[in-house]
């Protein structure tokens, strides 16, 4: 079974040189906008259109647990994912705020919530059920999953930017939920960069120095135990990720293959990101990055994929919400080229260099 897009589509240069020259018109010294200028120029590469549009966004957030939860590596039980999806039918969680606030289409994709859903949640119109399996194992004991469980994750995300695509969606954030999703996380950084640990774990949840020392432990003993390769992602990701990570790296993939801009949320969906690139390195172009997160592995995420996010502003939340904050930033940038006068529009002589 194969959840990887082969090819990707290419970057538009001839739309990105229209959007140049649009950009030189309009009322203002040229590159006088800087880096929203070259945002404008990226989305115009991406969605091969001069005018790119990014409304609607789809907001997909995946949520699973993690069997080394069990090792007390979070400060919230594993039952808080459930609650938590619930939160998010309900309309009370942050991104839930910002979806609203952007007109957004939002979907919440359970692909391997561990413990019973609370009353009512299970039928939710906002909620898909893609349950792979009831969390991952303990990735102490063995494999977090198969690699094809990490395959049906990937096509479950997969799926859910199709849905989004085919909704009229024009960019895509993908967020998570589940508990000790940082701990896998951080095992995977570690296992596809060969960093050490103690340099990318961070306090996930907001646990103590004393526990954060024993996370750091249990993420060595764990690719000790499992020796994930670094030359197979998809491997790595089995034996120590995440089902929400396997389905945010597979969303990932689908919505390049429609052209979608994907803006990259904090340290869990960006370390997804590098999986899937890692699987399809085209990728890359189609990658915006929200922001920096306060999680120390997050910087060493973005350093492998040669990123510079677009905000920092300490988050450490999840669920997409680092994304959907940079997106007026991104939609800014497209109004700039569709609605800002030209030169010519505005009877404004433009600057002579002769003379």
């Amino acid at each position: 079974m194969s959840v990887i897009p082969d090819p990707l589509p290419q970057l538009d240069s001839i739309a990105a040189e229209r959007a140049m020259r649009r950009l030189d018109r309009l009322t203002k010294p040229p590159g006088s906008l800087g880096r929203l200028e070259r945002l404008a120029v990226e989305l115009a590469a991406i969605q091969a259109e001069a005018l790119p549009r990014l409304s609607p966004p789809a907001m997909l957030v995946f949520a699973a647990d993690h069997g080394v939860a069990a090792e007390g590596v979070s400060a919230f039980p594993q039952a808080v994912t459930a609650q938590m999806v619930a939160n998010f039918t309900a309309g009370g969680a942050a991104i839930n705020v910002f979806a609203r606030q952007h007109g957004a289409r939002l979907e919440v994709i359970d692909v391997g919530v561990a413990t019973p859903l609370p009353d009512g949640t299970a039928d939710h119109p906002l909620l898909v059920s893609e349950r792979v399996r009831l969390g991952t194992t303990n990735m102490l004991e063995g494999d977090a999953m198969s690699r094809d469980e990490a395959q049906q994750a990937m096509a479950a995300g997969g799926r859910a930017a199709e849905r989004a695509a085919a909704a009229g969606c024009r960019s895509l954030i993908v967020g998570e939920m589940g508990i000790a999703n940082t701990t896998a996380s951080s095992a995977l950084l570690a296992a596809l960069t060969g960093k050490p640990v103690a340099g990318l774990v961070g306090p996930g949840t907001g646990i103590d120095d004393e526990r954060l020392a024993h996370k750091r432990a249990v993420i060595e003993r764990a690719l000790a135990a499992r020796q994930p390769d670094p030359a197979d992602p998809l491997g790595a990701l089995a034996a120590v990720g995440g089902l929400e990570i396997a389905a945010m790296a597979g969303a990932l993939l689908a919505g390049a293959s429609h052209r979608l801009p994907l803006i990259v949320d904090g340290f869990i969906a960006t370390v997804a990101a590098l999986v899937a690139c890692r699987l399809q390195p085209s990728l890359r172009d189609f990658l915006i990055f929200g922001h920096r997160s306060r999680e120390p592995g997050h910087e060493l995420a973005l350093q492998a994929l040669d990123a510079r996010p677009l905000l920092d502003f300490e988050l450490r939340l999840g669920e997409g919400t680092g994304a959907a904050l940079a997106f007026p930033l991104l939609d800014s940038a497209c109004r700039l080229l569709a609605e800002m006068a030209t030169f010519d529009d505005a009877g404004i002589e433009t600057a002579s260099v002769d003379g």
